[in-house]
């Protein structure tokens, strides 16, 4: 099945700064990346950041636009998870952190079910606990916080499943995708766990199919996975489209875990 997915997405900036942009997709069949800044064509640098393509964006005061366009084909071997892989992925991290909830985890959940079972587990856990809200939380928010307050987006509902599946000794990232059939349209994250070796991706906000999801990168959460980080200068984030489509019809939701290439 082919997917279409574009970002558009505008800044500005009073003076000369640098961001990174993670939008592009692991292996599209065609792809546009085009960026203006301060009125004239930028090119961007490229590189890879833990096997995600990177774009870094030298940009000119004023206004900058960027505009990105791919088309993948679904399908593709499962990823492997190495044991470089499984020691990040176990780690506490800045919005996840699993060392704080492993007594709550551990007495929420069976963790003599199978990984198959267990991972599925928590993701509905998540899912029954929160209540999906725009807005409701700020950007400084981990998972304890998303916890307590029992509301949240989609990158909240990823952390608290991240940080339990930690807390129950099982090695998970975040994932940022394209969604096709998400709404409101937007990038969506997701949750990447071990399950017997290969990186299964689970939803705790079933707000899209997982089995048509665009991979753009992975890590250990959103400060890692941002589609626009600022490093250098001021950059002022103006707004933003996304879109995903798919050639033929949307798969069902299915809550099993599933192998994301």
């Amino acid at each position: 099945m082919r997917i279409d997915v574009a970002a558009s997405l505008s800044l500005s900036s009073p003076a000369p700064a640098t961001t990174l942009l993670q939008v592009a997709v692991p292996a599209p069949l065609t792809e546009q990346l085009t960026v203006i800044s301060g009125g004239g064509f930028l090119e961007p640098d490229e590189f890879e950041v833990d096997g995600a393509r990177v774009h870094r964006l030298g940009l000119a005061p004023g206004q900058t636009t960027i505009t990105y366009s791919a088309s993948v084909e679904d399908g593709g071997a499962p990823r492997a998870v190495t044991p470089a892989d499984w020691a990040v992925a176990l780690r506490p991290s800045r919005y996840c952190p699993s060392d704080q909830l492993e007594g709550f985890a551990h007495a929420e959940f069976d963790t003599t079910m199978p990984r198959a079972e267990l991972v599925p587990a928590v993701a509905a856990w998540v899912h029954r606990r929160l209540t999906y809200t725009s807005g409701s939380s700020r950007p400084v928010d981990t998972a304890v916080d998303t916890l307590l307050m029992g509301q949240g987006v989609c990158r909240d509902y990823a952390h608290l499943t991240i940080t339990l599946l930690r807390a129950l000794e099982v090695p998970a990232r975040l994932v940022a995708v394209y969604a096709p059939g998400l709404h409101p349209m937007d990038f969506h994250a997701v949750v990447e766990a071990d399950v017997d070796g290969t990186w299964c991706v689970v939803d705790a906000t079933r707000l899209a199919p997982t089995r048509s999801l665009v991979r753009i990168c992975a890590g250990r959460d959103a400060a890692d996975t941002a589609f626009l980080t600022t490093l250098g200068g001021v950059a002022r984030f103006e707004g933003m489209t996304v879109t995903a489509t798919t050639a033929g019809t949307l798969p069902a939701p299915d809550d099993a875990p599933f192998p994301l290439p």
